[in-house]
């Protein structure tokens, strides 16, 4: 036997059990070769352990599904799921935690900007330091537009300051966790899902690991700035109420405020006559109120659509096809 083939044989799996590993993909035909061919050498250097990919194809354009359905004939460790159509990555995530057969698992975005590297060093933090979930977050994010990082920056600071839970800044959803801390986060059937709140809200012992922002390896973004936007707003509203306290507190002062300027007003015109003028002014302070009664109204609207689809009980997502 040659020295590097008994090197191999004595190479023992990183872990005991089932890996799974869940991977939300839309429109990423190029990158699921490149994808698979990276995550088999990382799991080639960890001993060849267990493990299993469900890809979960959220409605793409292009050629993903049939790539899928080709990858999981040749190999019966890659499942798949495919949507009727785009339901959002929150949906797909949830679909595959759901599909999940692991003692461990893990999400993965197919860009790669999720480094499947990282797992043997969160596979030491869960076994070797007794976490019972290890999430990743980017140190910088370079690359990236100027734009983006700033509304990023600021979003994660607001969002700390209205919401009881705390939130990592650069936090990504890539994170490894045990089988108990997956239960307990499908045990949240909420319809407006926000896998980062959920993983704060149900809690057990988390560890950070950073790393250098990784650029696609092929492929464009899906994420647009208006649903960015949009996704972070979902966020705010779903783990925070402060809002509406913030809502609340300003129609009180504006009615003090207006209480005071009508006893002044008052008196002022019993003493100088005449002296309630200022016609333009006044235009722009009741076009100042209405913005912001409309704001207020808003605000409580974003709860209120929020209950309404909860409501509705429809379900997260409509699978049109999937492996056995």
């Amino acid at each position: 036997m040659d020295t590097a083939h008994q090197n191999q044989t004595e190479i023992k799996p990183l872990y005991d059990g089932l890996l799974s590993v869940v991977v939300p993909c839309k429109d990423e035909e190029e990158m699921l070769p490149i994808f698979r061919d990276e995550f088999f050498k990382v799991v080639e250097a960890m001993g060849n352990p267990d493990f299993e990919i469900i890809f979960v194809e959220d409605g793409s354009k292009d050629a993903t599904r049939d790539m899928l359905k080709k990858m999981s004939a040749e190999d019966p460790r890659i499942r798949y799921i495919s949507f009727s159509r785009n339901f959002g990555k929150e949906a797909a995530m949830y679909a595959g935690l759901k599909a999940a057969k692991g003692d461990f698992i893990t999400i993965m975005d197919a860009d790669l900007q999720d480094p499947p590297s990282l797992l043997p060093e969160m596979f030491g933090a869960i076994l070797g330091e007794g976490f019972d979930s290890v999430a990743a977050r980017r140190k910088t994010r370079e690359g990236e537009p100027p734009a983006r990082t700033f509304c990023a920056k600021w979003f994660y600071k607001i969002l700390n300051s209205l919401s009881p839970l705390k939130f990592t800044e650069g936090a990504r959803d890539y994170r490894l966790m045990t089988r108990e801390v997956l239960n307990a986060v499908l045990e949240l059937p909420e319809y407006n899902r926000f896998i980062k709140g959920i993983y704060e809200w149900v809690g057990y012992k988390t560890k950070w690991i950073e790393y250098e922002n990784v650029e696609r390896a092929a492929g464009t973004t899906k994420w647009t700035f208006w649903g960015l936007a949009m996704y972070s707003l979902d966020a705010l509203t779903s783990f925070s109420t402060i809002p509406l306290a913030i809502a609340a507190i300003i129609g009180i002062l504006f009615c003090l405020l207006s209480t005071i300027a009508i006893v002044v007003l008052s008196i002022r015109q019993l003493i100088f006559h005449n002296s309630a003028y200022g016609w333009t002014s006044m235009i722009c302070v009741i076009f100042f109120l209405s913005g912001l009664q409309l704001f207020c109204l808003g605000v409580l609207g974003q709860y209120m659509s929020k209950i309404y689809l909860e409501t509705k009980h429809r379900p997260h997502y409509i699978i049109r096809e999937k492996s056995k």
